[in-house]
């Protein structure tokens, strides 16, 4: 008999992240690096959330900068453009009209409202469903967004028929935690420096040595990994075995001290964070490049959107143009 040939199943994944400040550790070995890893079975998609920046008080000047060192900072970390679809929030229209078209016709501030959602969570509803997405990676953080797309594409989907793909907030791993050094159980008040404990992808050798040796440990000197009773030791361990590719509670038998876990600890950091750096550096240097990844990233993202829109447009009776 011949053999039978199974096609390869793909999923769309959407990531998106804001340009409010860096990127941390944890977003790298959470989800893109998982998107990198996935990329026989993964349509990754991955949007610099421009327009989610200007929910807030903002600078213009700094909100450019900021969108540009975060294009750059994502592509260092090896996502490829071509195989991805890489781009700028702003650059495709048919988030605004989408965000409008829903505004109008689906209940979408009432949906909003059934969460815990902030208020930009609507318009993070509107770009999951522009991209028919089948999954988003989401920490419990990151959950109402979806839930509030989930909702919104059930209900146009009963009332003007199949249009929308319902999409799955799936765990995002490391992502669905803060990793916070100095405060992992995430209980403490965080009025000090809210960086202080945190990783970002371009902290230098000396503050990521600065930022471990200062963590939260716990009140005995075994390294063992339990995350309920010794969370600050389990979150150091969660990070070793993360950048290593390796199991925590099969990590923490290497160690007979804090002081050992801690100088492991710093080693992978900077080991995982040394090439993202060095392709950061050249790849924000040249401009031109840049530019050219936004406007294709943006002209394939819009050609997907442009689909998805004039779906919603018939559905609801309106010319598609």
């Amino acid at each position: 008999m011949p053999a039978t040939v199974t096609a390869t199943q793909v999923v769309r994944r959407l990531s998106g992240f804001a340009p409010t400040g860096r990127l941390q550790l944890v977003h790298h070995l959470g989800a893109i690096r998982p998107a990198l890893e996935d990329r026989a079975t993964v349509d990754t998609v991955i949007m610099v959330a421009d327009l989610h920046a200007m929910t807030l008080e903002h600078d213009p000047t700094r909100l450019r900068r900021l969108t540009d060192e975060l294009l750059a900072t994502i592509l260092a970390t090896g996502v490829d453009p071509v195989t991805s679809v890489v781009y700028a929030q702003s650059d495709v229209p048919a988030h605004a009209e989408l965000h409008y078209l829903l505004e109008c016709v689906c209940g979408y501030n009432e949906a909003a409202g059934q969460t815990s959602a902030r208020p930009e969570a609507a318009l993070m509803a509107a770009d999951i469903l522009l991209h028919d997405a089948d999954e988003v990676p989401a920490g419990a953080g990151q959950r109402p967004p979806v839930e509030v797309a989930r909702d919104v594409a059930n209900r146009f989907n009963t009332r003007y028929g199949r249009t929308f793909v319902v999409p799955q907030a799936v765990s995002a791993g490391l992502a669905t935690r803060r990793l916070d050094l100095t405060d992992p159980t995430g209980r403490l008040d965080r009025s000090t420096d809210p960086g202080a404990g945190l990783i970002f992808l371009l902290d230098g050798p000396d503050v990521v040595r600065r930022k471990v040796n200062q963590a939260v440990t716990d009140a005995d000197a075994t390294v063992l990994y339990d995350p309920y009773r010794k969370p600050g030791v389990s979150n150091l361990l969660d990070i070793l075995a993360a950048c290593e590719r390796d199991q925590p509670d099969i990590a923490a038998l290497r160690f007979t001290s804090y002081a050992e876990l801690k100088e492991a600890v710093t080693d992978t950091i900077v080991d995982t964070l040394r090439p993202i750096q060095h392709s950061y550096a050249r790849l924000l240097a040249d401009r031109a490049y840049l530019a050219e990844v936004r406007r294709a990233g943006a002209d394939r993202a819009g050609d997907r959107a442009a689909i998805t829109v004039q779906r919603a447009r018939a559905a609801i009776g309106l010319t598609t143009g």
